[in-house]
C-alpha cells in the first residue's frame, strides 16, 4: 500500500460555507463539486469534508442522526458519489468526518435506548444512576457548558453528553456499539472515500467506575471563561481502552488500499505526547491537536512542537494546521505579529507548508482570510450563544467562502447566506487575487508547488538551529533550509553554505548576511553543510 498521506496537504471544506448550488443560502455537495477544479489548481493532495450526514444540526452536523446517508441540505448519496468521482478524476483524495463518540439525540438508537433499561439498545449509550441526593453520578463537565449528565425520567437515570445535551455519548464498552460503528465506516469505504477525519478521537471510552475528574493542577488565578478547562479530564476521556479500538479501525482500513485516518486530539494536557501514542504502531496514520491552533506565536513554540513530537514518537506522524472550523482564523489570531495582513498570511503559509508532517489548510486560508466579527443575533454556534461575549463562538471562522465580490453574495449563493459575509471578508475574494503575482493566493500556489516538488519538504527530518527570537531556522532533509523572521521588525541573520534561493518574501542574501524584512521568509536549496546564527 502507498503512503500518499505522509507529507500530503489536505484542504478542509466546511460544506455549509463553500458553494451553494440551489439558492437556499447553504453550501452543498454539488456546489463543492463545481469548485473542485479551483482546489485541484491550488496544488493540494486531498480534501476533507466536515460532517455531511443526516442531522438536526444542533451542532452543525456533529450530531449525527443517520450515519449512512447525506443530510438533504447538502444533497443526496448520488451527489456524494458524483463528488467522489470528480475529485478522483482531478487527482484529489476525499476524506470525510466521522463523529463516532456521540450521536444526535434524534438517532433512532438513542430514542430506543432512552425508553427503558431493558430494550435492545438500552446499553448502547452511557447511563448511570443518580447519587442518593438525586445529583449526577460525578462531577464531569460538558465542553459546551454545564454538567455532562442529563436526566431521563423514563429510565430514572442520567445519560452522558460530553458536548451538547443533544449529543449523547455512545457506550464503547459495549462491543456491539464498536461493531456497528465500524460497519458505518465500511459503508463509506465501499463507497470510495479515501479516509476519515476522526472527531474527538480520545473521547470514545469513559471510566467504567465513573470516578470524578480532579481539578486542573495548573490552577488559574481567575476562573476560565469555560469551567471545562478547570478540570484535568483523566476519567471522562483518554481511557486506555481507546487504543485497542483504534487498532480495530486501522485493521478495517488496512483491508482497503491507500486509505488513511487522521484523528483530532481534543486534549489540553500532554497533547503532543498523546498524538505520538495514537500514531505509533497500527493505530492512526496521523493525528493533530490544538497546539498550533492557539495564540502562541514564537520560534521557540513552533520548534518545541516539532521536536517534542518526533522525540517522543519517532515512528508516529503528525498533521499540522494553523486554522480550522473550531478556532479564530490565524490571520486574525496572530495579527499583532504581522506588519500587515498579507505579510503575515504569506509567512504563515510558508511556515506551515515547510513543517515536518502532513498539513491541513482551512478554506480561505489561501486568501489570507480573516475572522468575521458577528453580532449576537447572527450567531448559530451553541458555544458562542452560551459563552457570549467572553467567547464569541466559532461562527466567525465559518462564514461563506468569498469567490467574487462583484457578484451577488460574492458568488457563494443567489440567496441570503446562512451566515453574513462582511466587508473585511469580501475584500479577500478569489477573483481579486487570481492572476496577481503578489497576492496571497499566488504565494500559496508557489509554496504548495515547492513542497510538492521537494522530497525533503514532504518527508525530510527537521534539524533546528539555535537562533534567537524572533528567528526560526531549520533544515528539512539534506537539501532545504528554511528561515523565518516571526516579527514585524526587520532582522538580519548570518548564513553560511552553498545556497540557492527557492522562494522568499522580504528577504535578501548578501554574502553571508540574510536580511529579512517584516515577516520575511527565505527558503533555500542547499548543497553540503549549512550554518545559521
Amino acid at each position: 500500500m502507498s503512503e500518499w498521506w505522509r507529507g500530503a496537504v489536505t484542504y478542509q471544506i466546511y460544506p455549509r460555507s463553500y458553494q451553494d448550488s440551489t439558492g437556499n443560502g447553504i453550501g452543498d455537495l454539488p456546489g463543492i463539486t463545481a469548485r473542485l477544479p479551483y482546489i485541484a489548481d491550488l496544488g493540494v493532495d486531498a480534501i476533507w469534508l466536515s460532517p455531511i450526514f443526516t442531522s438536526p444540526m444542533a451542532d452543525m452536523g456533529y450530531d449525527v442522526a443517520n450515519y449512512t446517508d447525506i443530510d438533504p441540505c447538502f444533497g443526496t448519496l448520488a451527489d456524494f458519489d458524483a463528488l467522489i468521482a470528480r475529485a478522483h478524476e482531478l487527482g484529489l483524495k476525499v476524506i470525510i468526518d466521522q463523529v463516532l463518540s456521540h450521536s444526535s439525540n434524534q438517532h433512532p438508537f438513542f430514542q430506543e435506548s432512552r425508553q427503558s433499561r431493558d430494550n435492545p439498545k438500552a446499553d448502547w449509550y452511557v447511563w448511570a444512576d443518580p447519587q442518593h441526593d438525586g445529583s449526577p453520578p460525578n462531577n464531569w463537565l460538558a465542553i459546551f457548558g454545564g454538567g455532562a449528565w442529563q436526566w431521563e425520567p423514563r429510565r430514572h437515570q442520567y445519560y452522558l453528553h460530553n458536548f451538547l445535551v443533544e449529543q449523547p455519548d455512545f457506550n464503547f464498552h459495549n462491543p456491539d456499539v464498536q461493531d456497528w460503528l465500524l460497519s458505518t465506516m465500511r459503508f463509506w469505504l465501499d463507497r470510495g472515500v479515501d479516509g476519515f477525519r476522526l472527531d474527538t478521537v480520545n473521547f470514545y471510552f469513559h471510566d467504567k467506575l465513573l470516578r470524578s475528574d480532579p481539578a486542573d493542577y495548573r490552577r488559574k488565578a481567575v476562573p476560565e471563561w469555560n469551567p471545562y478547562a478547570m478540570q484535568y479530564h483523566i476519567f471522562s476521556k483518554n481511557q486506555p481502552e481507546n487504543l485497542p479500538f483504534i487498532e480495530r479501525m486501522r485493521a478495517l482500513l488496512d483491508e482497503y488500499p491507500d486509505r488513511t485516518m487522521v484523528g483530532e486530539m481534543g486534549e489540553s494536557h500532554h497533547a503532543i505526547r498523546m498524538m505520538g501514542e495514537y500514531t505509533t504502531g497500527k493505530r492512526l496514520h496521523m493525528c493533530y491537536s490544538f497546539e498550533m491552533l492557539d495564540t502562541a506565536f514564537s520560534a521557540a513554540h513552533f520548534r518545541q512542537q516539532i521536536e517534542e513530537f518526533f522525540t517522543d514518537a519517532p515512528h508516529g506522524w503528525p498533521c499540522w494546521a494553523f486554522s480550522n472550523h473550531d478556532v479564530v482564523r490565524h490571520a486574525s489570531r496572530w495579527a499583532a505579529h504581522g506588519a500587515n495582513q498579507d505579510a503575515l498570511a504569506k509567512q504563515a503559509g510558508a511556515l506551515l507548508l515547510s513543517l515536518q508532517g502532513s498539513i491541513c489548510l482551512y478554506q480561505g486560508e489561501e486568501l489570507g482570510q480573516t475572522e468575521s466579527d458577528l453580532e449576537y443575533h447572527e450567531l448559530t454556534d451553541p458555544q458562542g450563544i452560551r459563552f457570549w461575549p467572553e467567547n464569541k463562538g466559532r461562527d466567525g471562522c465559518r462564514t461563506p467562502m468569498v469567490w467574487d465580490a462583484s457578484q451577488r453574495n460574492t458568488g457563494f449563493s443567489t440567496g441570503k447566506p446562512w451566515l453574513p459575509i462582511n466587508a473585511p471578508q469580501m475584500n479577500r475574494h478569489v477573483a481579486g487575487q487570481v492572476g496577481k503575482a503578489d497576492s496571497v493566493l499566488a504565494f500559496y500556489k508557489q509554496m504548495l508547488a515547492l513542497r510538492r516538488s521537494s522530497e525533503a519538504l514532504q518527508h525530510g527530518n527537521s534539524v533546528f538551529f539555535d537562533t534567537a527570537e524572533p528567528i526560526l531556522a531549520f533544515t528539512r532533509g539534506d537539501n532545504v533550509l528554511c528561515v523565518f523572521n516571526l516579527s514585524p521588525q526587520a532582522q538580519t541573520v548570518q548564513v553560511q553554505g552553498t545556497l540557492d534561493m527557492a522562494l522568499s518574501t522580504a528577504a535578501q542574501l548578501s554574502d553571508t548576511t540574510l536580511a529579512l524584512g517584516a515577516n520575511g521568509v527565505a527558503i533555500f536549496y542547499v548543497t553540503g553543510d549549512v550554518a545559521v546564527a
